[in-house]
């Protein structure tokens, strides 16, 4: 649920940050995936980085700081802390400014709504609505996104609630790992890219 994170490496062409942005929600072989080449190459694109950082060392460092009664959650809990860290330290990543560029998200999924996988569709309207990519920045947003993901992702009894203070369990840590992944998986996701002629 890295939205803002998969938005980033997608890099600059709007098909492929789409793709980005929806390749949760799309599953499947691409191969019979009905959306457009472009945006198939930008879902192609998030599912790459999702098995280069199950590899990274740094996230894997990033899940085994999470403690053992939430260990199972530790991937959707990295996620969401990654798109915080990344958010509070926007100006390092980007040029333009964190507010503007999350509202250009939000417009590039309005303009593409007829493409939007159903169960998306309530989670990408919530998105704008509560301006989720900005607001990350802030560490109350996210622990209302881990306990929305709690009460309404999971399905069964669950200890995501509260899961925020496992940020707090390791700041720095979190954040060396943090820094340390996006810089390489950067380069992973300007290599792929550059190898299909995107930017």
């Amino acid at each position: 649920m890295n939205f803002l994170a998969h938005a980033l490496l997608a890099g600059e062409e709007p098909a492929w940050r789409l793709g980005g942005l929806l390749g949760d929600f799309v599953k499947g072989p691409l191969a019979a995936c009905a959306l457009p080449a472009d945006i198939v190459a930008g879902v192609a694109l998030h599912r790459a980085i999702d098995d280069y950082a199950e590899r990274h060392a740094s996230y894997r460092r990033s899940r085994a700081r999470v403690s053992p009664a939430r260990r199972r959650y530790a991937g959707i809990l990295v996620d969401l802390f990654y798109d915080h860290l990344l958010a509070a330290s926007w100006h390092e990543h980007h040029a333009v400014p964190l507010a503007d560029y999350a509202q250009a998200q939000y417009a590039l999924l309005a303009e593409h709504s007829a493409l939007w996988p159903p169960a998306s569709r309530a989670a990408f309207a919530r998105m704008r609505s509560e301006d989720w990519l900005y607001a990350y920045r802030e560490r109350d947003a996210v622990a209302r996104a881990v306990d929305r993901i709690a009460r309404h992702r999971l399905r069964h009894p669950n200890p995501v609630a509260g899961a925020i203070d496992e940020l707090a369990t390791d700041p720095s840590g979190f954040a060396d790992d943090c820094a340390t992944f996006l810089r390489d998986a950067g380069a992973f996701a300007y290599a792929f890219r550059s190898a299909a002629g995107a930017r």
